[in-house]
């Protein structure tokens, strides 16, 4: 494996073992590194201090301070340094323990070469230090909601970056639950339009009717209930990026009108006589097989080849395990202020449950485990009796009755409009509340019954 910036890459090693300073120091300058060595924790901050490195690579038993307490040193002063430890007596729990506090990476003596070089090109690859032409150094904010150290990731985020500088349209592909609006996000906060407006909108969580009003918008009198002019999605974005999310799910009829405006570079709303130029990147994602929907006649093959100029595919959270003790320490610390509870972290045994687990839900998933454990837990340190009993649960969102309230209401009124056709009196008469309160519950959600009544009458 080449080298990643060899010619600027240095490396600090702190190990009171000269055989080994040694032999680290010889393989990784005969691949092009630059090589600090110091010889405790002590020597290696100064060092630091003097030059700072974009790697430290350090034994955790050192004379005096130890590699852990290094590392905590490290991790408050630069978050961005990745640090390696090397240990002759390590056990799993104990690098569960490690990586889930930040380290970068947990090898036991003697460690295969092939696999500290390869740790070595990731913690590189991902650095916020790493050089680029000209210069300039890498801000690596950009990916700060993407949580992560495995190489598969590593690679991802490297692809994703260079994708940002171009404006192509990129279809992410991955299963449910596994960041692909996460990674939208980072895509446009790496690209030219950062600056500009990112619009988000799932297709398959909004009814047809809705979905074409909320996208292209529309103009005072296009339907009734249109008191007023509206900006559709497509306008609001103008300047940033659109991210059509689950754009497998969008019906065939609107397909030809996204369509259309990816060609023309403009927008009619609906009911309008003109179309407004508008100027944005499109990011789509799905979870669909979109070869197999074109080969059913149920996606269009044109917008198909519009949307996968290029394409990203998120990887399972089974197929990325190195993360997930990072991924449950980061959304800890999340869910922890939530509820208001001082939790330090999980038991080395709930911390070995969640990296075994089978994760079908993927990182959504796992979320939702960390908060149910937040949610139940009455120790400082969350036992892996409350984690397995969170991975047995059925997996749903954890919301608020308030939330959950407001969710069902909206989706209730929408199949009732649906069943209905639109016609308020049945509805109101179904739901057995008065016309007067179903319209003010309607316009609570911003529900038109007129959107309801045109599509069947189509």
């Amino acid at each position: 494996m080449k080298a990643l910036n060899a010619n600027v890459a240095h490396i600090l090693i702190i190990d009171d073992d000269e055989d080994i300073r040694r032999l680290l120091t010889m393989r990784l300058q005969a691949r092009g590194f630059r090589v600090t060595q110091a010889v405790s924790a002590e020597q290696g901050l100064a060092c630091i201090a003097v030059d700072t490195p974009r790697l430290v690579i350090s034994d955790i038993r050192l004379p005096g301070r130890d590699g852990m307490s290094l590392f905590e040193e490290l991790h408050h002063t630069r978050p961005s340094l990745p640090v390696i430890l090397l240990t002759a007596h390590g056990t799993i729990p104990d690098a569960v323990a490690a990586t889930s506090r930040g380290v970068f990476g947990y090898l036991t003596k003697p460690f295969d070469s092939q696999t500290l070089m390869a740790r070595i090109d990731q913690a590189l690859l991902i650095s916020a230090g790493d050089d680029r032409p000209g210069g300039e150094q890498a801000d690596a904010s950009w990916c700060e909601g993407v949580i992560h150290r495995s190489t598969c990731m590593a690679e991802l985020l490297a692809d994703a970056r260079m994708l940002a500088l171009s404006d192509a349209s990129i279809l992410i592909r991955g299963e449910s639950g596994t960041g692909k609006e996460v990674l939208a996000r980072a895509i446009h906060r790496a690209s030219q339009r950062a600056g500009g407006p990112f619009i988000a909108i799932n297709c398959g969580a909004i009814p047809e009717q809705l979905l074409e009003s909320e996208l292209f918008g529309h103009v005072r009198g296009a339907f009734t209930g249109a008191a007023a002019a509206r900006n559709g999605l497509i306008q609001a974005a103008n300047g940033g990026t659109l991210f059509l999310d689950e754009i497998g799910d969008m019906p065939l009829s609107l397909q030809v009108k996204l369509l259309r405006v990816l060609q023309e570079r403009a927008v009619r709303p609906l009911g309008a006589t003109r179309s407004e130029a508008v100027d944005i990147r499109l990011l789509s994602a799905t979870h669909r097989d979109l070869e197999a929907a074109m080969a059913q006649g149920q996606f269009r093959e044109d917008l198909y080849y519009r949307l996968d100029v290029v394409s990203l595919t998120l990887p399972r959270l089974d197929a990325r395990r190195e993360d997930i003790p990072l991924l449950a320490a980061h959304f800890l610390r999340q869910l922890g202020a939530k509820y208001g509870k001082p939790i330090s972290g999980f038991a080395p045994d709930a911390l070995e449950a969640l990296a075994t687990a089978g994760w079908p839900g993927n990182v959504r998933q796992l979320f939702n485990v960390v908060e149910q454990c937040c949610a139940l837990t009455s120790t400082p340190l969350i036992p892996a009796s409350l984690v397995q009993r969170a991975l047995r649960a059925p997996a749903m969102d954890a919301l608020s009755y308030n939330e959950a309230k407001q969710r069902f209401e909206r989706d209730y009124l929408v199949r009732l409009l649906k069943l209905t056709q639109g016609n308020v009196a049945d509805a109101a008469r179904i739901a057995e509340r008065n016309r007067t309160e179903f319209y003010r519950l309607l316009q609570k959600y911003d529900l038109a019954p007129a959107m309801f009544r045109a599509a069947e009458e189509g």
